[in-house]
C-alpha cells in the first residue's frame, strides 16, 4: 500500500471519449448508467438527460443484444436533438456482435473479459493444459481484434471492465477468486490491445467487497506500471446497496483509492434512480478536490510497515467511540451500542452503570468505569502513571526518543490519532508510520472531527478519510466526532458501525449485496430490496443478495448467503451460497419463499 502522506494523483495516459477526455490531466469524471429498457428510446432518452443535468459526463445503457445495440443510434439522436453531446457508453456481456455493433454508434463500449469470449461461467472446477490454456487466449484474439479494428475506424473508446463476480471458468481455474485472478484477465485483453496498437482504453476492476477491490485496484495499477502501461482507471464498488449503507460502502473503496491518487472516473453504484448517484459522487469528489488544493506533504519516514497482525491487538473487533460531550441525554441504540462514551467534562450526563466512558484528565473522579484523556502537552504526567488504560491524543512532539521509550513501556496506552482537516488521513498516516517505525506497536485509534451540517456529507467525507485505516487493518477502533448539533449522536454511531461492517471489521447487522439496476434487471430492484431489508434486518451477520439478472448475480452472491436473482420476467430464482436452490419462482411468492429458505437453513 502507497503511504505517500500527501495527494498525489497517479499519471495515466488520455483516452478521447467524445468531446469528453478522460485521464492525463483531466478532471476526474462522474458516470451513471440508465436503468431503462434500450428499446424503450423515449424513456431513455429520458433518463439520461435526468442523469446529464444531475452531472453525469458519461452515460452508460445496457445492450444485451444487436437489437438493443442498434437501438442506441435512436437515442443518441434523439439526445444529440436535444442539445446534449454528453459522450453514451454501451454496456455488453455474453454477445461480441452486440458489441461490433455499438462500437459504429456510440463513443465507449464496455466488454466484460469474463463473458466476452469465455463461455458462460459454470463454477465447475476446469483443469487447462498449457496448450489448451494458450488456445483459450487466442480465442480472446480471434474475437477482440475485429472489435478493435472497427473502434479505430469510429474512433470508438472501449472500457475493459473486469466483475469479481464474472470471472471465467478458465481464470477462475488458474488464479482462484482472487485479486491476482481479476488482473490476469483485464491484461490479457490489454497485452491484446497494446500489440494491435489501440490505447483509447480503460479499465475497471469491480467487486462488491471493498477490500477485494480496493486491494485489486492497487495490484492493477502497479502490475500496468511494471508492464509499461497507464490505462485511465474507472473506480466503482458494485451492489453497493441503498441509503446510507451504500454511500459509505462507495466512500470507503471509491474514497481510499483517490486518496491514494488512483482513479480517473468514478461511479456511485446505488439501488437507487440512477440520477440520484450522481451528487453522492460529486460530493466524494469535492472533498478530494480539498485534499488535492491542500496537497500538504510531510517528511518521508525511512522505514513503514504499519500493519500488525492480529494477534498483536488489544481490541478485537475494532472499538466504537461515540461523542456524548455535549449531550442532555444518553439515549444509546441497543443495536449499535458504542463500546466508550466520551463525555469530555460532560460528568453531569448519566449514563448505564456498565458503560465506559471516557472524561478528559481535567475532570477525571476517579471512578473505575471512567478512563482520563490525556493531551500532548499532558504527556509527562500522564506517562509517570502506570494504573489503567488510558487514552492519549499524540502529535509529533510524541516523536522524541524519551517520550517514544516511554510509549514502549507503557503498552496498555492507546493512541487517538487526529488529524487536521485539510491533511487528513495523510497527517495520521505518517504520525502512524513513524511510531511503528520507531518500534512503537501501542493499540491506535483513529479520530476524525467535521463540522458537517447533513449527514451524507458526514457519511462520504468520514468513510473516505477512515477506509484505509480498517481496510488495511492499522487502527483499533473509531471516534468520529461532528462539531455542534446538527448531527444526532445515534447517526454518527450508525456511520462508524457503517464503516466497520464496509471494511469487514465488524459486523453489526444484516449486510445486502444490492445491484444498482440496469435494463437487463427483470423486476422493481428497489421496492423489492426494501421488502427483503423489512423481513430480513434483524438478522445480524447474514449476507442476501438481491441481484437483477444473472449477469453479476452468481458470481458476486458467492460471497453471500443467500440470493434472490431475476431469472426471466416475473420469475426469481434463490440461492444458497452458489447453489440455485429454487428456480423460476413467481415474483409476488419470492420475498416469502427466501424467507422460508433462510429459516430451513
Amino acid at each position: 500500500m502507497p503511504y505517500l502522506f500527501c495527494y498525489n494523483r497517479r499519471k495515466s495516459s488520455v483516452v478521447y471519449i467524445g468531446g469528453t477526455p478522460m485521464g492525463g490531466e483531466n478532471p476526474i469524471r462522474v458516470q451513471s448508467m440508465t436503468n431503462t429498457s434500450t428499446l424503450d428510446t423515449e424513456a431513455s432518452i429520458a433518463q439520461c438527460i435526468r442523469i446529464i443535468e444531475a452531472g453525469g459526463e458519461y452515460v452508460r445503457l445496457t445492450a444485451q443484444g444487436v437489437r438493443e445495440a442498434e437501438n442506441l443510434r435512436n437515442i443518441k439522436d434523439g439526445l444529440r436533438r436535444s442539445g446534449y453531446q454528453t459522450p453514451l457508453v454501451a454496456d455488453i456481456h455474453f454477445n461480441p456482435q452486440a458489441a461490433y455493433t455499438a462500437a459504429g454508434i456510440v463513443e465507449k463500449v464496455r466488454i466484460n473479459p469474463g463473458n466476452f469470449a469465455d463461455p458462460v461461467k459454470t463454477f465447475k472446477a476446469l483443469e487447462y493444459s498449457e496448450m489448451e490454456y494458450k488456445r483459450e487466449i487466442e480465442k480472446i484474439r480471434e474475437r477482440l481484434v475485429p472489435f478493435l479494428h472497427i473502434c479505430k475506424e469510429h474512433h470508438t473508446a472501449i472500457r475493459i471492465g473486469v466483475n469479481h463476480g464474472s470471472l471465467s471458468d478458465r481464470i477462475m481455474s488458474r488464479y482462484g477468486d482472487t485479486p491476482e485472478g481479476m488482473v490476469e484477465s483485464c491484461l490479457e485483453f490489454l497485452r491484446i490491445c497494446v500489440s494491435e496498437n489501440f490505447a483509447n482504453v480503460v479499465i475497471s476492476i469491480k467487486a462488491s467487497n471493498t477490500l477485494v477491490m480496493v486491494q485489486t485496484v492497487r495490484l492493477m495499477a502497479e502490475r500496468m506500471e511494471s508492464e509499461g502501461m497507464a490505462f485511465p482507471l474507472h473506480l466503482g464498488v458494485t451492489e453497493a446497496g441503498d441509503g446510507e449503507d451504500g454511500r459509505i460502502k462507495s466512500a470507503v473503496g471509491i474514497g481510499t483509492l483517490l486518496l491514494e491518487g488512483i482513479g480517473d472516473t468514478i461511479r456511485v453504484s446505488l439501488s437507487e434512480d440512477p440520477e440520484a448517484e450522481i451528487p453522492v459522487a460529486k460530493k466524494l469528489l469535492d472533498y478530494i478536490g480539498e485534499k488535492m488544493q491542500a496537497n500538504a506533504s510531510v517528511p518521508a519516514v525511512s522505514t513503514c510497515d504499519p500493519v500488525q497482525t492480529a494477534a498483536d491487538r488489544l481490541f478485537q473487533p475494532p472499538v466504537v467511540i461515540s461523542d456524548y460531550s455535549r449531550a442532555t441525554d444518553c439515549e444509546i441504540d441497543s443495536d449499535l451500542k458504542p463500546d466508550f462514551l466520551y463525555l469530555g467534562t460532560n460528568t453531569s450526563l448519566k449514563y448505564p452503570e456498565n458503560q465506559l466512558v471516557i472524561v478528559d484528565f481535567s475532570a477525571f473522579s476517579s471512578k473505575k468505569n471512567e478512563i482520563p484523556l490525556f493531551l500532548a502537552a499532558e504527556k509527562t504526567a500522564y506517562l509517570t502513571d502506570n494504573s489503567a488504560m488510558q487514552f492519549l491524543c499524540p502529535d509529533e512532539t510524541c516523536l522524541d526518543a524519551d517520550f517514544v521509550e516511554a510509549l514502549k513501556q507503557r503498552p496498555q496506552t492507546i493512541l487517538l490519532l487526529t488529524g487536521e482537516p485539510s491533511k487528513r488521513p495523510y497527517d495520521q498516516q505518517f504520525l502512524l508510520c513513524s511510531l511503528r517505525a520507531k518500534g512503537v506497536n501501542n493499540s491506535v485509534i483513529v479520530r476524525q472531527i467535521y463540522a458537517e451540517k447533513n449527514v451524507e456529507s458526514f457519511q462520504i467525507k468520514a468513510a473516505a478519510d477512515c477506509g484505509a485505516f480498517f481496510l488495511d487493518r492499522l487502527s483499533d477502533g473509531i471516534f468520529l466526532q461532528n462539531e455542534g448539533q446538527s448531527i444526532a449522536a445515534k447517526a454518527i454511531d450508525s456511520c462508524s458501525f457503517g464503516i466497520l461492517q464496509a471494511t469487514g471489521r465488524r459486523i453489526s447487522k444484516t449486510e445486502y449485496i444490492s445491484c444498482p439496476s440496469c435494463g437487463r434487471t427483470l423486476f422493481d430492484l428497489q421496492s423489492t430490496l426494501k421488502k427483503i431489508k423489512a423481513a430480513t434486518s434483524h438478522l445480524k451477520g447474514l449476507k442476501i443478495g438481491v441481484m437483477g439478472c444473472i449477469v453479476n448475480g452468481p458470481g458476486e452472491m458467492a460471497d453471500a448467503d443467500y440470493g434472490y436473482v431475476g431469472a426471466g420476467m416475473g420469475k426469481i430464482s434463490l440461492y444458497k451460497g452458489k447453489q440455485c436452490i429454487k428456480k423460476n419462482i413467481p415474483e409476488s411468492e419470492a420475498v416469502a419463499e427466501l424467507l422460508k429458505l433462510i429459516a430451513v437453513s
